[in-house]
């Protein structure tokens, strides 16, 4: 199959936390929060900007990632450390619209955060489209991607239900 017309990688999380939705809603528009899981995900570095409120608001979390463990393939792509730069617009309190990129690098993963409330318990559904706009390993760098974000969005879980126990 030509690498032009594959199809983008699909990644579906979801996050279950013993919460309300206005508490899980008011945690993802924490900066500390945002901070504390930048810091679970092992970042060498990051800034967290959130304006607006929980009703809605603009998520900006760019973060330096050390790329240990990345296989040789990926790391001549990406180098000892990536920059990553996470977008969200959240338009209510249990929508968001999410955009990850890589500066410099080709492709992108776009998709969306929604929270949902059932009785008292809330899980948050991210589902993101990878594309990787490389011939050949292109594929292969979206599985890639998608078992990081994973283990990124388990960090955050871990973190979001260590924060609501607070």
């Amino acid at each position: 199959m030509r690498d032009d017309v594959r199809m983008a990688t699909r990644l579906l999380h979801e996050m279950v936390y013993e919460a309300p939705a206005e508490r899980v809603a008011a945690m993802l528009s924490d900066r500390a929060f945002r901070e504390e899981v930048c810091e679970a995900q092992k970042a060498v570095s990051h800034d967290v900007s959130i304006d607006g409120d929980v009703a809605s608001k603009q998520v900006r979390i760019e973060m330096v990632q050390p790329t240990e463990g990345v296989p040789s393939f990926a790391k001549k792509i990406v180098g000892d450390t990536t920059t990553i730069v996470q977008t969200e617009s959240w338009s209510s309190p249990s929508h968001g619209d999410i955009t990850v990129t890589i500066p410099g690098k080709p492709g992108d993963m776009r998709g969306t955060a929604v929270l949902v409330e059932e009785d008292g318990v809330t899980t948050e559904t991210v589902d993101l489209e990878i594309k990787v706009k490389m011939p050949l390993v292109g594929g292969k760098l979206e599985e890639l991607i998608a078992g990081l974000l994973k283990s990124a969005l388990k960090a955050e879980q871990r973190v979001g239900v260590d924060y609501l126990a607070r």
